[in-house]
Formats: C-alpha cells, structure tokens, sequence
C-alpha cells in the first residue's frame, strides 16, 4: 500500500472553533496550500503582505505532500484574497489575539490509498473498517521526530542531552548531526561542521545564509575556548521554537513507550507492533471501555500508582527520575505540560470500494475519510491499516 503518492491523494483540512469577536487586530486567513510545508507558506505570506514573518502566525502544521486546508492569522490584517506559489489564502474573521493550538478542533482526512493487490485492497478496506469501530493506540507518529539524527538512530537526541544537562554535547548535535527533517543544504553544513569541529570560523563561514547556526556560531566564534557556562549561553541562543520541538520530541518518545506499555499490561500482549523512530511498539486492535489520558513525562507530572511504576521503569532505562524532567540548562524552552489520550477512535469512517487504480496500472487502490482530534495523526492509522509497517 503506498499514500501520499501526489498531493491530491493526501488531504486534510483543519477545523477550528473561532472566538467570539467582532472586530480585533488579527486577521483570520483559511489557506489552502498543495506540496508546500507550513514553514514555507508562512514566509511566502509575510512577503506577499509585506510584513515580518513573526507578523503570520499558523497554530499547527502540516504535511508537505499534501493538499491542507490550515488557518493562520496575520497581525495588521490584509486583503480578502491573497495567493502566492502552492497557496490562496481567504480571510475568514477577525480576532482580538492569535490562534494558537488550543482553538483547533480536529482534522477531517480524505485520503488515495494506492499500488495495492485486490486482495491487499480488500484487506486494507476491512482493517480501517475495524479501525472506525475500535480504534487503536494514539502514539505521537513519526512526523513528530524529524528532529532526531538522520544516519545514527541509536545517538541521544538532543531533547535528552539537555535533560541531562550535557551543553556541550547537545550544541555539537545540534550542529554537526543531520536530522530526519534537515533540507540538503543544512545536511551539507552538518556534515562539514562535523569534519571541522571546533573550528569555529570555517563553521561560520559555511552555516547557511539566513540562518540560527549564524547566531550560536557568532557566539562561539566571540568565545574561542568555551567553558560549560559559555556552551549554556550559546545553547540557549538557539531559537524558543527549535528548542521546544526538540525537548517535546524527547518527551513524545518517552510517553510513547509509557504509553505501549501501559496498554500490554491493561490488555495483554498485543497481537502486532508498529515501528515509530526505531522503536517496536505494541499494536493492539481493541481496548473496550478504556477511555484514559496519560500525562505527558514532566517533572510535575502526577500517575496512579499502577502507571508511575511503569513511568519509574521506563526513566530509569534512560538514566532519569521524573524530577530530573526539567531544562534546567535553559532560561527559554521547557518540556510540555498537559495529558494525552491513550487510545485513538477515529470518528467518520468511510471507506469506498476497491476500484483500479489510475497511476498504477493493473493495481487496486480505495479513497477513505475519517476524522481525528487535535495532535493525532492520520499516517499512524494508515499504518495500522497496513498491518503496521
């Protein structure tokens, strides 16, 4: 089974629930946007209204490969209409704040499964059926950890560098090892500055152009023998958002064993498992009745008794007490508080009849739809589908 062959064949549109308001300064923009990451449709929209990126503010991100209907909000506001390479963008409202997270209410999916075998088509189509009754473990899927290093699977990431207090070793991660999500450019720089550590003015001299490795390299540049306090400094001018992701990636994986776990022992031993940034986790096809959120691992986190042994457990395989769940090393970026579903019912399954497919002659393929809560993800139940590869 292949998705995501074109971006027509993976579409997700973004529901949110808008706050009452008549009038405020931000303006409230529907955009739709094919094969283009959000990153780079927030940047192609600052310029087109001739404003600061930091002006454009989108409350989530999604996929590339893909046709998305997402919404931003731009400071100052602009036109009804605005459209640039792989985007339109439609103002829909005004507000008197930003839209952040919080205010996002689901994705609605419909989605071209392709290059399968009428007897694979036909599988496929049963297990999403299974899937819209029953439902499935509600893992952070792979998109989550773009951050981690591209060519070493087994290497820290960064997120658990910081916890551990290790500056030194997190900033020469962060500018020597290639990560899932890096563009070729940066893959180039990393694998320079990896060759040329610490030579700090031929990493400066080759870092990307605009780029935050040009700020922390600047800083060590200034600072040509650091100390662990110097190495700190410079950690911490990278910028909020990156180092958040890369502490939340870390904690994602963290919750994600805690939470495979946790089902094995309320439901047994899984039938099957599915791989999410190297690791085998346990795919159950049913849990009747379970209905529980897991707290995020943070050091303020709060588990039943029967859930903090196997939190205990999971830590001390990585070194860590929950109290050592903390950046103490940055003034900045901190681990996310909050909880999670543990298991995921997509709501809204549809699934068509296997037909021919269209790109892949003498193949099947099937269009589903479903509808899933905010901060889940539509390719992990494609995978499940799929048997869990």
């Amino acid at each position: 089974m292949r998705y995501k062959v074109r971006p027509a064949d993976f579409r997700v549109e973004e529901q949110v629930r808008l706050p009452p308001d008549d009038r405020g300064p931000f303006a409230v923009y529907r955009v739709r946007k094919r094969g283009v990451t959000t990153p780079t449709v927030r940047a192609r929209l600052a310029a087109r209204l001739g404003v600061p990126q930091r002006a454009v503010a989108f409350p989530a991100l999604k996929d590339k490969v893909a046709v998305a209907v997402q919404h931003a909000t731009v400071r100052g506001g602009g036109p009804r209409r605005v459209t640039g390479p792989g985007f339109t963008a439609e103002r829909v409202a005004w507000l008197s704040r930003p839209l952040t997270p919080g205010d996002i209410v689901a994705n609605r999916f419909a989605l071209t499964l392709r290059d399968m075998t009428a007897a694979e088509a036909a599988a496929v189509s049963r297990r999403m059926e299974h899937l819209g009754v029953n439902g499935l473990p509600n893992y952070f899927d792979r998109q989550r950890f773009g951050s981690f290093a591209l060519d070493e699977p087994d290497a820290p990431p960064i997120g658990k560098l910081i916890l551990r207090r290790d500056a030194e070793n997190a900033l020469r991660v962060y500018l020597t090892r290639p990560a899932v999500g890096d563009p070729p450019e940066v893959v180039r720089f990393k694998r320079f500055a990896a060759d040329h550590w610490p030579d700090w003015e031929a990493l400066f001299a080759a870092a990307p152009r605009p780029s935050n490795y040009r700020s922390v390299l600047t800083y060590l540049r200034d600072h040509p023998h650091p100390s662990e306090t110097t190495y700190r400094r410079a950690l911490d001018l990278i910028t909020r958002r990156l180092l958040s992701l890369h502490l939340a990636a870390y904690q994602s994986l963290l919750w994600n064993r805690i939470a495979g776990r946790y089902l094995t022992a309320v439901l047994g031993e899984p039938p099957s498992e599915i791989e999410i940034a190297g690791e085998r986790l346990p795919l159950h096809r049913a849990a009747p009745g379970l209905a529980d959120d897991l707290p995020l691992p943070g050091h303020r986190a709060v588990y039943r008794p029967e859930v903090a042994q196997i939190v205990a457990r999971v830590l001390a395989e990585e070194g860590f007490e929950l109290r050592d769940l903390k950046a103490r090393i940055l003034k900045n970026a901190y681990l996310p508080r909050g909880s999670r579903a543990v298991w995921l019912r997509p709501l809204g399954m549809s699934v068509s009849a296997p037909s021919p497919d269209e790109l892949f002659i003498g193949r099947w393929q099937l269009d589903v739809a479903f509808t899933l809560p905010r901060g889940s993800y539509g390719t992990l139940v494609l995978r499940a589908a799929g048997g869990g590869d």
